[in-house]
């Protein structure tokens, strides 16, 4: 990590954040100041508010792991899962699938795994059930992303969270994509879900913290 910005889908809210935090402050300190401990309480909370809206935003600059047989983390966050699955939307048929869940003190700006043509994209409307569950990647907002390399298909998934209520997502079918290079986000908390050819070979295992652009999660 060699520097640090701000996503700009969240300048507004950064800025509309810490503006409602001051006024809310103020009005605090003129109508409602208590005692000393209840105010250093009170303080405290808009404080560590702030920081985690400002936090969540941030983009760090990173140099990417280009490796050309292996599927790069699209998130950062802690591996939940690996193993079989059957993928419902695309395949229709059983693959290997690794979830990466991003908690709220994660970097959540998402990129490619693998470079290649985009060959299918969709986004579906949902619930916002805890994104841990096995169930919030049919029933959660979700937006599958589809890379093809050659005779290879990745798909990955970016599903929305309990505190999530907006998925950012850029691609298009047909889209050249390199990897490493920024897909979109997911708004406070998530989950995505990488579904690779049952012959790859993993090299993660659960409970494994994982970053975006960096970590192999397998190779193909």
């Amino acid at each position: 990590m060699i520097g640090m910005k701000f996503h700009q889908a969240g300048k507004l809210i950064i800025f509309v954040s810490l503006v409602t935090i001051a006024l809310t402050s103020l009005f605090y300190v003129l109508l409602l100041a208590h005692l000393w401990w209840v105010n250093f309480i009170f303080f405290t909370i808009m404080f560590v508010l702030g920081v985690l809206i400002v936090r969540f935003f941030r983009v760090p600059t990173r140099v990417i792991n280009k490796v050309d047989d292996g599927v790069l983390s699209p998130a950062d966050g802690t591996i939940v899962y690996v193993g079989t699955a059957f993928e419902h939307e695309y395949f229709k048929d059983e693959r290997l699938k690794v979830s990466v869940f991003m908690s709220i003190n994660n970097v959540h700006v998402n990129s490619y795994p693998i470079s290649g043509e985009i060959s299918y994209t969709a986004y579906h409307p949902g619930k916002y059930a805890l994104a841990k569950l096995p169930k919030s990647s049919v029933d959660n907002e979700h937006n599958t992303i589809v890379v093809r390399n050659g005779e290879t298909e990745i798909l990955f998934r970016q599903i929305a969270g309990f505190v999530a209520r907006r998925i950012i997502s850029y691609p298009e079918v047909g889209d050249h994509v390199e990897q490493g290079e920024e897909v979109g986000m997911i708004k406070f908390g998530s989950r995505v879900d990488v579904f690779l050819p049952k012959n790859a070979t993993i090299a993660v295992s659960k409970g494994d913290k994982v970053v975006s652009k960096k970590t192999v999660l397998a190779y193909y």
